[in-house]
């Protein structure tokens, strides 16, 4: 273990040239420099937020969606059947033709009894619109919360307004109470998404997404160990900038506030373009990889941290593209085809009662039976948590 513990902190990976972990070990009084001791502070305070977040869904955020009309509402349940239950766990969820004309058979039921049956079923597994909205009211309260904090602290910040103040002195930078409680709380967050995903909505790219915050997680971690803090509170908070606004969009959306959701969701694409291919690009990254370069200069960790940085930025463009395709689609074309994920996501109220053949191809006017605004329901599926490292 010493070995294996060695290895991992190796100076020469974390640290530039000519510095060592002794230098950082015994800094004068008063003054505190990040330890990796530091981040086990966020665990139990993870936990916590996960409490803290039940407590919020079931009281303030469930009074909130009743009194916009938004009930729980337990949907129509299949009735027992022990047949239709084997088929719907092994083999099949959506039966066609053929399978539904033999399980008639087989039941002596009308294919319209046994297809109504794999529908309720359905049913019974999809979230309905008063979880979605107490999730995403959860997160828009937190987004909202850490991005208020977070600018503030940064406004009275020297690196806000000078971005060469992230490498001076470094890596020989104080630790100040505010950038602690800056990163312990989004690293929390992050911890507790991890946790929640097990209980939250089940989607299916649970897996995907459990790696993304694990990455998140490990990132914050790695800026703070070597105490790339400054620039890494930039981050984060040009990335807070545009999630609350997306959260807010699906709370209108849920709600049916059609012209408050198009109106959102076009503030938030705007903020999304700005904080992610302008200021992300131009502040951050100029700053990470040519001011660092000339005052404190290049060594092991600088590189992945930079590397890091630059996948990122692949992912703003990528994120960028589909959103600025789902608003073409929705001015060209009145009407947006929804992303596969959201299928997991969305109320099945409006399923057709026949059996249908072949591809799904859902497709919502901007104004449907649903109160599901097209470019917000394909945005939501698509950024449903895009990533906010």
């Amino acid at each position: 273990m010493a070995a294996i513990s060695a290895w991992f902190w190796n100076e020469r990976f974390w640290l530039p040239h000519n510095v060592t972990w002794a230098d950082l070990a015994d800094p004068a009084p008063g003054v505190e420099y990040p330890k990796a001791g530091h981040l086990f502070s966020a665990l139990p305070l993870a936990l916590g937020m996960f409490a803290f977040r039940l407590l919020f869904e079931r009281f303030i955020a469930s009074t909130c969606a009743r009194r916009l009309h938004i009930q729980p509402g337990a949907g129509r349940r299949a009735q027992p059947n022990a047949v239709l239950e084997k088929v719907f766990t092994s083999i099949t969820k959506n039966p066609d033709s053929r399978h539904l004309d033999g399980l008639s058979k087989q039941l002596d039921w009308e294919v319209r009894k046994v297809h109504r049956w794999f529908r309720n079923r359905r049913n019974q597994d999809k979230p309905s619109t008063h979880t979605k909205f107490c999730e995403s009211m959860w997160r828009f309260t937190f987004y909202l919360f850490i991005f208020t904090c977070g600018f503030r602290f940064l406004w009275q910040s020297p690196w806000m307004w000078d971005t060469r103040h992230c490498w001076y002195g470094y890596p020989y930078q104080v630790m100040t109470p505010g950038l602690y409680r800056y990163y312990v709380t989004e690293l929390a967050f992050y911890w507790s998404l991890m946790f929640s995903q097990f209980t939250d909505i089940k989607r299916k790219d649970f897996l995907i997404m459990f790696i993304h915050h694990l990455a998140t997680v490990g990132l914050i971690s790695f800026s703070y160990v070597n105490n790339m803090t400054r620039v890494g509170s930039l981050v984060m908070c040009v990335h807070d900038a545009s999630d609350f606004l997306l959260e807010a969009a699906k709370l209108a959306n849920y709600a049916k506030f059609q012209r408050s959701c198009d109106f959102l969701f076009i503030v938030f694409s705007v903020a999304f373009f700005i904080t992610r291919l302008v200021i992300y690009p131009i502040w951050v990254l100029n700053s990470t990889m040519f001011e660092s370069w000339a005052i404190v200069g290049p060594y092991p960790s600088w590189w992945l941290f930079n590397f890091l940085l630059l996948v990122l930025q692949v992912l703003h463009i990528i994120w960028s593209y589909l959103i600025a395709r789902i608003a073409v689609k929705a001015m060209l074309r009145g009407k947006v085809c929804k992303d596969v994920r959201s299928d997991i996501e969305s109320s099945s109220e409006n399923e057709p009662d026949t059996p249908t053949e072949g591809p799904k191809a859902y497709c919502h006017s901007p104004k449907g039976e649903n109160g599901t605004n097209g470019h917000c329901a394909a945005a939501k599926a698509r950024l449903q948590n895009h990533s906010s490292w």
